[in-house]
């Protein structure tokens, strides 16, 4: 291996007490590829045991934690006890190939399809739409906000007893918990919105009952991890100085991480004066002393990765690099980075071992990665 490398392949003991064994994780990507009622099927499974050999943890695509959250097609649920046997298959396979397992917990608020939840009618902070033409959610009553923190406890309780090593709770890419943030979707006028500070109340008892129910259920060492967007384009919206307010609380957290979603870990703000300094390396620089700061977007060589972390940043998720190829990681350990696929080529679905459902989104997914005949 490269030694300019070495650092990629650094353990890292979270404060929970959770060893892995190097700084690379797997991006939670949607697979579209559960069956109707939420279960994870066989295909999805080859899919994670052929890009789990390598990276310290996967972090999974995410997991509705109500009926009422679900927001795409082929999606896998925790709403239920009966879903942990499913659960429990997909931690399994990625254990068994020498990875943590981290569950991503979610609801979608009023990014849910209508046709997907019940009555077809999405819920969110407040009853606005997302853009013109989307529906409407329905604000959620208080017994609906509780409601809601306890699935997400719930669902916590049952990764536990299918066996992840964590659960990663999705405050990011404008789902409910950002809503709940966001004062463009979070027009409340009661205890839950209006303010900044009151905006965080919901996102903040809903890490609480999380790491409530890790200290009454786990009997090992637990990752909790939280993901977040840090900036909206929409008016009123979030600015990344909210962003590093809310941080600044969630470092006083229990949290093992923050993941920072990004298209590109080098973009600058896009609404603040100063454009030109990495979001991730300035929630780092208010933070990362206290929480460790998972850092993504557009890093697809080793030299790029490896350059990020020169930051101080801790850790890299990678989504597109382990689609293209899933061994990047053992590539660049057997000094064989040069052998890593950086397009997908329209021939190499079963090789990659890439459901038909995802395969479809992603040949027909202009832009996002490189395809070729």
């Amino acid at each position: 291996m490269n030694q300019k490398y070495e650092k990629i392949f650094q353990p890292y003991k979270f404060s929970s007490g959770v060893e892995v064994k190097n700084r690379i994780m797997m991006a939670p990507m949607t697979t579209y590829s559960s069956d109707d009622q939420g279960f994870i099927t066989e295909d999805e499974l080859a899919y994670y045991a052929e890009r789990s050999a390598g990276v310290g943890a996967v972090i999974t695509a995410c997991a509705y934690v109500t009926a009422g959250g679900k927001g795409f097609p082929g999606q896998f649920s925790v709403d239920d006890d009966s879903f942990i046997p499913s659960l429990r298959k997909l931690a399994e396979t990625i254990q068994a190939k020498g990875s943590k397992a981290i569950l991503q917990i979610y609801h979608g608020g009023r990014q849910s399809p209508p046709e997907l939840v019940p009555d077809n009618q999405p819920v969110s902070a407040s009853a606005i739409a997302s853009k013109q033409d989307e529906p409407v959610p329905r604000e959620m009553s208080e017994n609906e906000i509780q409601d809601v923190i306890k699935a997400f406890g719930e669902a916590t309780r049952r990764a536990i007893e299918a066996g992840f090593d964590g659960v990663e709770i999705h405050g990011a890419n404008t789902y409910l918990l950002q809503q709940f943030f966001s004062p463009h979707s979070n027009r409340r006028t009661d205890k839950w919105g209006g303010t900044q500070g009151k905006r965080l109340i919901f996102p903040l008892t809903l890490v609480n009952e999380v790491e409530k129910t890790v200290a009454e259920h786990a009997e090992k060492p637990f990752i909790i991890g939280y993901r977040i967007s840090p900036e909206e384009g929409s008016n009123p919206g979030i600015t990344l100085d909210d962003t590093l307010q809310f941080v600044d609380r969630l470092a006083n957290q229990n949290l093992d991480y923050l993941h920072i979603s990004v298209g590109h870990f080098w973009n600058g703000s896009f609404r603040e004066s100063d454009r030109t300094k990495s979001r991730i390396v300035k929630i780092h620089e208010k933070v990362g002393n206290r929480t460790p700061i998972v850092g993504v977007g557009s890093l697809h060589t080793p030299e790029e990765v490896a350059e990020a972390m020169e930051t101080g940043v801790p850790f890299i998720a990678l989504g597109r690099e382990l689609l293209m190829e899933p061994h990047w990681i053992e590539k660049i350990r057997a000094g064989k980075e040069f052998e890593i696929r950086t397009t997908l080529s329209k021939k190499d679905q079963d090789e990659l071992v890439i459901p038909d459902p995802l395969w479809e989104k992603l040949i027909n997914r202009k832009g996002w990665l490189p395809v070729v005949e």
